[in-house]
């Protein structure tokens, strides 16, 4: 296995990370997610989101073929355009109506582009722009956050582009439910969900990613799609909120309690290291604590 950031021939083996803010990014989690993984086939990833974990075992080169999907077209397209358009991306997002100042923004967040390239790098450019980077839609499907007005978002990120343009080459990206991914996912794959956190509270639901949002009747069609993945012999892990309707859903399978950082909310007492929930469908040999020791420790 190559080490990241090492040379091998003429290209450097740097990993991508995530070319967006999305709520419940898996950076921070990712030693949690990683250690202990079995050895697997291919990877599968219904909710992509920022890409996090795929990012890091693609780094790594622990993946064959990856199965990325979500149910957002609009993030999907991004993923798309970066594999296969991600020169002309560049250049439109270097146009001068990508600027970051308010009547810029809601010029753009009122525009309705039809073209790949065009449709991405409005996604991107709001999603920097927009207030704490939080994507949220109406009922009809229309983007409605509120300008940031952060003093200098980093819109374009050309190298990062091109990392996850490289990343994504061998894989296959499709648009559609989480219940998919059972008409791909073999026996030894990986297939790792992380849905829209059910909220832990009435007033910290960030589930409006899709103008059809993510119900507690999902959650479990959700638990039902895992456990046929794990009758299917696949290698299944999940993580969501730490709420006891999710700890109760899964409580035949390995669950573990971890804690992370969440920034991506209006409130800003509701901010901070929250409990979250990993769960999987085989007991890991390595369990890394540290931000759980970190926690106990500190109080």
């Amino acid at each position: 296995m190559p080490e990241v950031g090492l040379l091998e021939g003429n290209n450097v083996l740097e990993e991508a990370k995530p070319f967006i803010k999305w709520a419940g990014g898996k950076r921070q989690l990712l030693d949690e997610l990683t250690k202990g993984l079995p050895e697997f086939e291919n990877y599968h990833e219904p909710f992509i989101g920022g890409g996090a974990l795929f990012f890091r075992l693609e780094a790594e080169d622990r993946i064959k073929t990856a199965y990325l999907s979500d149910s957002n077209d609009e993030l999907i397209n991004v993923y798309v355009a970066i594999k296969s358009h991600v020169s002309e991306l560049v250049e439109e997002l270097l146009s001068s109506k990508y600027a970051n100042d308010e009547q810029a923004y809601y010029q753009m967040r009122s525009s309705r582009p039809e073209t790949t390239v065009k449709r991405a790098a409005r996604f991107i450019y709001l999603n920097k722009t927009a207030f704490n980077g939080l994507y949220r839609v109406n009922s009809k499907g229309g983007f409605n956050v509120p300008f940031g007005r952060y003093s200098n978002p980093k819109i374009l990120d050309r190298e990062n582009l091109l990392l996850v343009h490289r990343a994504l080459q061998k894989d296959e990206l499709y648009c559609g439910d989480f219940s998919v991914v059972l008409k791909k996912a073999r026996e030894k794959d990986l297939v790792y969900l992380d849905p829209p956190y059910l909220p832990i509270s009435r007033t910290s639901n960030f589930t409006g990613y899709t103008k059809n949002g993510f119900s507690e009747d999902d959650q479990k069609r959700l638990l039902n799609t895992f456990k046929e993945l794990d009758s299917g012999g696949c290698y299944v892990m999940l993580s969501n909120s730490y709420t006891d309707f999710v700890a109760d859903l899964y409580g035949e399978f390995y669950e573990e309690t971890v804690y992370a950082s969440r920034m991506i909310n209006c409130k800003a007492d509701r901010r901070g290291k929250v409990k979250e929930l990993i769960v999987r469908n085989w007991e890991p040999k390595v369990s890394q604590r540290k931000l759980v020791e970190e926690i106990v420790a500190s109080n």
